[in-house]
């Protein structure tokens, strides 16, 4: 296996989180909350989506790289397209603890469920942006819902 073989997987699975038993997606959006709450902290909501991009772009290499070596278009070990929609998800949540749970479980549920267009997104693109488009949406999605309850109810 080749050096840049080697450093897609570990990007793809997120150091490895991805390979945990069960529920790989979940597992990956888990090992995603410690990075984004320090991105968080060290520089509020724009650090964090602009790592959150970082993530998408290079998740688009790792997560292609990891899946073309694999001859699979979307394997179950590639979490680091749920480390980008996760990130994305907490940008409103703002290190607050009740909004970060709220912006974990309503990521969760949009990437599972899928609604429009997400759905459409996982089906119809392939390769790397495939992997990570509807990711991203579902953390656009959720972030919307964090959002709006943050600026709706008291904490």
């Amino acid at each position: 296996m080749s050096a840049a073989s080697k450093t897609a997987a570990l990007l793809a699975t997120w150091f490895g989180a991805g390979l945990l038993p069960r529920a790989p997606g979940t597992w990956g959006s888990l090992a995603a909350l410690p990075c984004g709450l320090l991105l968080t902290w060290a520089g509020g909501p724009w650090l964090l989506l602009a790592g959150a991009l970082a993530v998408f772009l290079l998740g688009i290499w790792a997560g292609g790289r990891y899946a073309q070596d694999r001859s699979l278009d979307d394997p179950g070990a590639v979490v680091i397209d749920e480390v980008a929609g996760q990130w994305i998800a907490l940008t409103p949540a703002l290190l607050d603890p009740w909004l970060v749970v709220l912006a974990f479980l309503a990521f969760r549920l949009f990437d599972i469920v899928k609604p429009w267009p997400i759905g459409l997104l996982d089906r119809e693109l392939k390769g790397g942006l495939g992997i990570m488009a509807d990711d991203v949406l579902a953390g656009v999605y959720a972030a919307a819902v964090v959002w709006v309850v943050a600026e709706v109810m008291v904490f």
